[in-house]
Parts: structure tokens; C-alpha cells; sequence
């Protein structure tokens, strides 16, 4: 792009309001539980007009309905699978041309196969990678023609702390969470221009649904406990005020950037 600086406002009108999201829409993938679930409630509580994504209609209403009694604002739904680029493209430009523009886009949804290597298919790679990197590649691309119309935008990519240390049996994950961190750097160059800023969250060990399993194994919680130098899993609501700061004018400057959230796993020997 060759666009002239981005208009995008200076943060010293909120500072009397900080992390403000009022008027801004936000679409938040793999929301119906977990850390999505806690974004979506974190962003909807700042005052953004919440869109939140999922494959299944049932459990989205559900949700739905429990972040608008959270926050008091009301939060739609969008459901559609974040691998089908033309269902993606389709629900955008719908979110956009209800709501009149897309600020927003925190991109969520990943899927996870701990396998060794050799036991994968070339089939079930790519069904991984497509879900993990493909799709949220797909949804950003079109998120951004709906932002640079507005000279405004937040892309934010959930990545994964596996992108930045590695487990055994656990490849392809790990490769296509790398290729989101560098897929986010590579945007905060190209649509910096146009007022969008693109970054990305990694996330360490929440006890979230996902990992109740875990969170119950005494074993497993006390190997959390020497692993993580806060010495405890993380509490799912603590990821929200990463999401919201990243989406708020007073990260304008903060581009291309992997806010790391894991109590400091990640940087222990």
C-alpha cells in the first residue's frame, strides 16, 4: 500500500476515560467458552458492540445470553466456520454492512492434535494448519478491506506460548502458531498505513474448559506450580485485558507486536 500516514487518534483524548471501546464493533472468533468467551466479555465491558463466532448456534445463544447479563450490552452472534473462506467472507461483510464498520477482529479459534510427525497425514496437516493459520489468514484479509475504509483497525491473532517454546509430539500445532506470529508482523507493516495495527496474544497455561482435565491432575497442577514462576495456572478473565488494551486507541502505537500471557513460563529455564 502507499498511503499516507494513518489518521488514527492520538490517545491523549481518553486519558480521562483509558481503554475506552465505545462505538467500536468487534468480532471475536471461537467465543463460545474458554478465553474467547473472556475477551468477548472484556471488550463488550469497555463498551465495544460485540459479534461473537463459533460452530455451533446453540452453545454461541447460550453464550450470548451470559455476556449480555455480565456486561449489560447486548452481543450477536455469527456462526461459521472460520476454515470456510467464503462463509467467512460472508459473515464480514455482513457484521460490517449491519453495524456500518468492523473496528475489531480477534481472531481466537484454534484447533489442537498432539501427535508425532510421522503419525500425521498430509490430509490431517492441512486440516490443522487451515484451522490454525489458513483461516484467521482468510478472516484478516477481509476484516481489513472493511477497516482501511474507516482509516481504522485492530487485528488481533491469538498465537500460543508453543509458538515460542516447544513440546514433544506437537508439530504441527506449534508450526502454525509460529506462522501466525509472523503473519501478524508481516500485516503490521503492509495495513500500518491504512490505521490498522495488527498483533497477536500468546497465552500459557489457562484453566479454562479445554484443560479441566489437567487443572484436576494433582500431578499436573503441581508440575503448573514449578513451571510457572507465579506458581498457578491462569484464570481465564485475566487474558481480557490483553485483548482490550491491544484493541484501545492507547495501543496505537503498539504494532506488530506478541503480547506473551503466561505468568512467565515462557521465559523460565
Amino acid at each position: 500500500m502507499n498511503l499516507p500516514p494513518s489518521s488514527d487518534a492520538s490517545p491523549s483524548h481518553t486519558l480521562q476515560r483509558p481503554f475506552r471501546l465505545d462505538g467500536r464493533v468487534a468480532l471475536v472468533t471461537g467465543a463460545g467458552r474458554g478465553l474467547g468467551f473472556e475477551m468477548a466479555k472484556a471488550l463488550a465491558a469497555a463498551g465495544a458492540r460485540v459479534v461473537i463466532n463459533g460452530r455451533h448456534a446453540g452453545r454461541l445463544d447460550a453464550a450470548a445470553a451470559a455476556l449480555a447479563a455480565a456486561t449489560g450490552r447486548a452481543v450477536a452472534t455469527a456462526p461459521f466456520d472460520v476454515a470456510d473462506a467464503d462463509a467467512g467472507r460472508a459473515a464480514i461483510a455482513a457484521i460490517a454492512g449491519e453495524h456500518g464498520r468492523l473496528d475489531i477482529l480477534v481472531n481466537n479459534v484454534g484447533a489442537r492434535d498432539r501427535r508425532p510427525l510421522k503419525d500425521f497425514t498430509a490430509g490431517e496437516m492441512e486440516a490443522l494448519i487451515a484451522a490454525d493459520l489458513i483461516g484467521p489468514m482468510l478472516l484478516a484479509r477481509e476484516a481489513a478491506e472493511h477497516m482501511a475504509a474507516h482509516r481504522h483497525g485492530r487485528l488481533i491473532t491469538v498465537t500460543s506460548i508453543a509458538a515460542h517454546i516447544a513440546n514433544r509430539h506437537d508439530p504441527v500445532y506449534t508450526a502454525a502458531k509460529a506462522g501466525l506470529g509472523g503473519l501478524m508482523r508481516a500485516l503490521a507493516v503492509d495495513y500500518a498505513r491504512a490505521g490498522i495495527t495488527s498483533n497477536a496474544i500468546a497465552p500459557g497455561m489457562f484453566a479454562t474448559e479445554t484443560n479441566a482435565g489437567l487443572v484436576a491432575d494433582a500431578a499436573f497442577s503441581a508440575f503448573v506450580d514449578t513451571r510457572v514462576p507465579v506458581g498457578r495456572w491462569g484464570h481465564p478473565p485475566e487474558i481480557g485485558a490483553a485483548a482490550v488494551f491491544l484493541a484501545s486507541d492507547e495501543a496505537s502505537f503498539v504494532n506488530g507486536h506478541v503480547l506473551i500471557v503466561d505468568g512467565g513460563q515462557s521465559i523460565r529455564m
